[in-house]
């Protein structure tokens, strides 16, 4: 149900014209997603999920070509209206949109699907460690997927399960 919650406020209205009917997405009243993991996200909520054009045999025509992710990043407009769904569903006390990062749970970096709700998440920009520290986990990681050094599945799975302990499950941290 989050899902679907999330992809109406991304999309805003659908109407069903047979019925004349319009669907709006609603304002959740009670968190949805759990906060006790954080710095992770909920893995029920944000589960990740990959671009099905990034593969282990495209990587040197995708995300191993400077600005690459910049041909599939989506709009500021299509992620601020996820942010501030995902910070109702996760019951942030702080709805502050400056506050977090909506965030590729799998990063363009390394191929994550770059418009699914189930790969995006409002991550915030405090306490330890933060939005920006995962930044640096996945360019490290995007750097040893394009040098060889491992695998695109390798890389996506040790991000996907638990990106603050990725680079040592990889064995390039």
């Amino acid at each position: 149900m989050r899902t679907l919650t999330r992809v109406l406020a991304a999309t805003g209205t659908i109407a069903l014209t047979m019925g004349c009917l319009v669907v709006s997405a609603g304002t959740a009243q009670a968190s949805t997603c759990s906060r006790s993991s954080l710095p992770l996200p909920d893995s029920y909520c944000t589960p990740g999920s990959y671009n099905p054009d990034v593969t282990q045999s495209t990587i040197h025509s995708t995300i191993c070509v400077s600005g690459w992710t910049g041909t599939v990043r989506p709009s500021t407009t299509y992620t601020n209206t996820l942010k501030a769904q995902g910070i109702t569903d996760y019951g942030y006390s702080d709805t502050n949109m400056s506050d977090y990062e909506e965030d590729h749970l799998v990063p363009l970096e390394l191929g994550g699907a770059p418009k699914d709700p189930g790969n995006l998440w409002p991550e915030p920009r405090y306490g330890n460690p933060t939005a920006s520290s995962k930044d640096g986990v996945e360019t490290k990681l995007k750097n040893a997927v394009c040098a060889g050094t491992i695998t695109l599945n390798s890389a996506r799975s040790a991000i996907r399960t638990n990106w603050t302990t990725a680079l040592q499950v990889t064995g390039i941290g």
